[in-house]
This record gives C-alpha cells, sequence and structure tokens, in this order.
C-alpha cells in the first residue's frame, strides 16, 4: 500500500505493507486523514515509520474480539499509522460514523478532538451545569471542539483566548460569550469581570508556559486547571500559594502514558455523552484546506506555519 513515512530527508511517499489487525482490531480502508500537531513530531523522529494518529473510512477486516463492527461500516478513528491506504486501530477506541450523508473529510477531524475535549472537560474537569470554562488555545481543532462541548454540557459563561485576532473573532461561532488576546495585559482581569470577580470553575490549557500564573489567577474557588497542551512550553511559574488559597486541583493529561482499556472507556464515556450531538452535527470543526496523500509534505508545512484556521485533511 502507499503511505507517508518519517525519512531523514522528510515526510516521503512509499509502498509499505499492509498492517495486519489482530484480535482487538479493525483494518480500515483509509479516505481521509486529519492532520495534528502531534503529526510533526512523528516526521521529526525520521523513524521510517507511517506518520498520523487520526482517519476515517471503511471497514475492510474485523479481529475476533473487535467489537460490533463489520466489513464495510463506515468508521472515524484514532490510532497509529493514518496517513495511508490502510490502518488498524483498536475496535474500542473508533467511532461508527452515525450520519450516512458525513462526508469522509469532515468525519476525519472529529475523533481526536471528541476524545481530548470530553475528557479534559466532563471527566478532569468535571464540568456541572452552569460552570463557567476558560479554554486557552482555542482557535485550534480540539480548542473549538472544546468550546462547543462546554456549551452543549450547559456551562455558563464560555470564555475562550487567541493570540491571532482573524480567528479569536470567529470563536463565537463555536460558542463562546468572550474572546481574548492572551498577549494582553489585563485579559486575565476581564475574566474575573466576565464572572463577577468569582473566576472559572474549568480551565483546559492547551498553552501553559510563560502564561500559567495569569491562568492560575483565573480561577474560581475549588477550580479546575487541566494541561491538555503546552505549546507555550513546559517550564512556567507555579503560585502554590494561590494554589492552595483557591484550593485548585491541577491535572495532567495525554494519551501517551494510557493504557488500551483507558483509550477505551474514555471513548465510550464520549459516546454516551455526545453520540446524539454527533449524530445530529452538532458538533463540527471546519477544514481550512485539503491535500491529496501524496502531498502530505506541503501539508505537514503549511500545519507548521499556523496560519490554518480549523483542521488539513489528506484525501486518500
Amino acid at each position: 500500500m502507499k503511505a507517508i513515512i518519517s525519512t531523514p530527508e522528510g515526510a516521503r511517499l512509499a509502498d509499505v505493507p499492509v498492517p495486519q489487525p489482530r484480535a482487538h482490531d479493525i483494518l480500515v480502508r483509509v479516505k481521509a486523514a486529519s492532520l495534528n500537531r502531534a503529526d510533526l513530531a512523528g516526521l521529526a523522529a525520521k523513524d521510517d515509520k507511517v506518520i498520523g494518529m487520526e482517519w476515517s473510512g471503511e471497514v475492510v477486516e474485523v479481529g475476533a474480539e473487535a467489537g460490533p463492527y463489520k466489513p464495510g461500516d463506515r468508521v472515524m478513528c484514532t490510532g497509529a499509522g493514518a496517513y495511508a491506504e490502510y490502518a488498524v486501530t483498536d475496535g474500542g477506541r473508533a467511532c461508527k460514523i452515525p450520519d450516512a450523508d458525513l462526508a469522509y473529510d469532515e468525519a476525519s477531524v472529529l475523533t481526536l478532538a471528541l476524545q481530548a475535549m470530553h475528557d479534559a472537560l466532563a471527566t478532569h474537569g468535571r464540568l456541572a451545569r452552569g460552570n463557567d470554562v476558560l479554554i486557552h488555545g482555542a482557535s485550534s481543532g480540539i480548542g473549538l471542539m472544546g468550546l462547543q462541548i462546554a456549551r452543549l454540557l450547559g456551562a455558563g459563561q464560555v470564555i475562550g483566548t487567541s493570540a491571532d485576532a482573524t480567528r479569536r473573532v470567529r470563536l463565537a461561532e463555536f460558542g463562546a460569550d468572550l474572546a481574548l488576546d492572551p498577549n494582553e495585559a489585563d485579559w486575565h482581569a476581564r475574566v474575573l469581570q466576565a464572572t463577577g470577580n468569582k473566576g472559572v470553575e474549568i480551565i483546559v490549557d492547551q498553552v501553559t508556559g510563560a502564561r500559567f500564573a495569569r491562568t492560575m489567577q483565573t480561577a474560581a474557588i475549588g477550580g479546575r486547571i487541566v494541561n491538555l497542551g503546552r505549546l507555550g512550553g513546559a517550564g512556567g511559574a507555579f503560585d502554590f500559594q494561590l494554589h492552595a488559597l483557591r484550593r485548585l486541583s491541577y491535572i495532567g493529561v495525554t494519551f501517551r502514558t494510557r493504557t488500551v482499556d483507558e483509550i477505551r472507556r474514555l471513548n465510550a464515556a464520549m459516546l454516551a455523552d455526545l453520540g446524539a450531538a454527533i449524530a445530529d452535527r452538532r458538533l463540527r470543526l471546519p477544514i481550512d484546506s485539503r491535500f491529496p496523500l501524496a502531498e502530505a509534505g506541503a501539508a505537514l508545512a503549511h500545519m507548521s506555519t499556523d496560519r490554518h484556521f480549523g483542521k488539513i485533511v489528506l484525501t486518500v
């Protein structure tokens, strides 16, 4: 099969063996693959492995213990080796595409954002109706999904940050009541003002780094801060006194250290809460651009410029 592998010369189209499903796996003929920032790390590895972690397509083979799938089912998946004509994943981390009219490219951008943000907001953030929510990096694909999930699950004020003015003005389309520039000196004060000086109960932080001290100042007493990304750097000032006074929970999450069983449970919880909204297309992500599989290198270069709004898709 054709696939994009990471080499010392960059992303290269190569012939590689079709992956073989194990007992818990499904083999999928890939129709579209979605780009994610983690793919840049895969590219940088230069290890001749197939890049990519999110795709949609048609089931062609089902392992004996993979769950309620059959050949011909339309699915959207997370896993490894997405930039290819075929990919395998554990059946417990895939989702059937619930709408027969939902195009493969539109379906390919949903799964990772749904899994990551439901886990951050509902499971670790313990979102309750009326809670105020702040999402750092809200103009990313995962951030845009987070705004929508917060709104769907009954959040009070939904606040997003983005350093890009053109993206910031679009956050309201996806559920933000307030969109702030985190480079402005008083952005944290505006969060407090919007919440009656209470602060927000839940913060999903995809940036961390140097801004984290101000982020902590926006949290309500008993607030939960979920560290979902580190685009601003892996280090930053931590105010232990404020952490104690506001009785904050600070929670780090990543897929990299989760077991297969943990991801299965995460995916099942997401589908239980959001399955109907997915089927009704109440949760969506914009597609910035599409590239054919052979032009994955150009697609990755476009993503690395950080000029896109929404997701970049490879068509297969």
